[in-house]
């Protein structure tokens, strides 16, 4: 993997650059839609490619190792072969599932013991096997194991916590850089800063993180609780440390105005449930503000998705003619309204690019921030 940082806004930390896979490009700052069990939930990859402009997705360890599981992936030739994506895959290391199933999990030294949520059959995460999952399910680009901790949680907890993510990676770079890439094309490694919301953890992460000198550095165990403004000072502090030259991915972040806010502050790359999830439930993003499609306003709009002219879908479909879906319960309307989130979210990033090469990002930014996290 490759990192060419074109540009950064001469105003903020905002950055432009291009990520280089043997399954293709990425131009940051890029959203990566979330392909949880190697699907991205009521979308096709055509329209990924066609209609949404993905560069790439995500794939979440957790799952495609218990479900299809790995014997079936290898004999596939990996997730690219088994899903048919010829375009870039990252996938988590499976931290995030084992802290959100803490009732089903206990930690320790050697890794994370838990039972499965479909069955209750025991497992064992290490720092070790997760390198080998990721391999085997053929990721473009890998995430070390680490703890994700709550937004709330205790400094000594937070601090103790960091400390096993250190430990922990120190053993899965040992065995990345001992391991062979799998189906003839390479992998990279990002590893996980963590700290909570303390300002001195996440500052001594970032440092050990960025001592690391892998392909790129990760963000983690933030958007898990904690107050917004948390979140970005945290973010703030850590790409104070981490290296320039080396993508920076945001986890599990966020909404629009997230989005905005992280790509000023230095972030390259954000993946989220929010635009899938959200438009299965009726809830739009738009370039306007945020519509509800069950409200009773919108029975007789004949208007685009988009209000802007730009409906990222088939300009056919109006917001009359989707709340009607949703209240006929028609599977077409989760479909519709998560292709046209997706679509939204990869025309913010892609504008966001747009205006750091041009050089006006930073007033962009503030006019597209009153506009996005509105409520129509």
């Amino acid at each position: 993997m490759k990192f060419d940082l074109l540009h950064t806004d001469f105003a903020s930390r905002a950055r432009a650059g291009l990520i280089t896979t043997d399954h293709g490009t990425i131009e940051t700052p890029i959203f990566m839609p979330v392909g949880t069990v190697a699907s991205v939930k009521a979308v096709h990859f055509h329209e990924l490619k066609e209609d949404i402009e993905a560069q790439i997705i995500l794939g979440n360890t957790y799952h495609l190792y218990l479900r299809p599981g790995l014997e079936i992936l290898e004999q596939a030739g990996g997730l690219h072969k088994f899903n048919g994506w010829d375009r870039p895959i990252l996938t988590d290391s499976g931290g995030y599932q084992v802290f959100s199933l803490s009732a089903n999990r206990k930690l320790k030294e050697e890794g994370a013991h838990f039972r499965s949520h479909i069955d209750g059959s025991k497992h064992l995460f290490t720092p070790e096997n997760v390198v080998d999952i990721q391999r085997t399910i053929g990721a473009d680009i890998m995430m070390a194991f680490d703890e994700c901790t709550p937004g709330d949680a205790p400094y000594a907890y937070a601090k103790t916590s960091m400390e096993l993510t250190h430990r922990w990676l120190e053993r899965g770079l040992k065995r990345f850089d001992t391991t062979e890439d799998k189906y003839g094309y390479s992998q990279a490694f990002f590893p996980i800063v963590q700290g909570c919301v303390y300002p001195d953890l996440r500052r001594q992460s970032a440092e050990f993180i960025a001592s690391q000198q892998r392909e790129g550095n990760a963000i983690g165990g933030l958007a898990v609780g904690e107050p917004a403004e948390k979140m970005y000072e945290m973010i703030e502090v850590v790409n104070e440390i981490l290296p320039a030259d080396k993508p920076r991915y945001l986890m599990g972040v966020g909404t629009p105005e997230n989005i905005l806010e992280g790509i000023v502050r230095g972030v390259d790359m954000f993946d989220c449930v929010m635009p899938t999830r959200n438009g299965r439930n009726g809830m739009l993003f738009t370039s306007e503000g945020i519509l509800n499609m069950r409200n009773e306003k919108w029975k007789n709009d004949f208007s685009p998705l988009d209000a802007n002219g730009t409906s990222y879908v088939d300009h056919a479909y109006t917001r009359a003619y989707l709340r009607h879906l949703f209240i006929s319960k028609e599977l077409l309307a989760m479909q519709i309204a998560s292709i046209h989130n997706l679509a939204f979210y990869l025309w913010l990033v892609k504008e966001a690019r747009r205006h750091i090469l041009a050089g006006d990002f930073v007033s962009w930014k503030k006019e597209m921030l009153t506009r996005v996290s509105r409520r129509l």
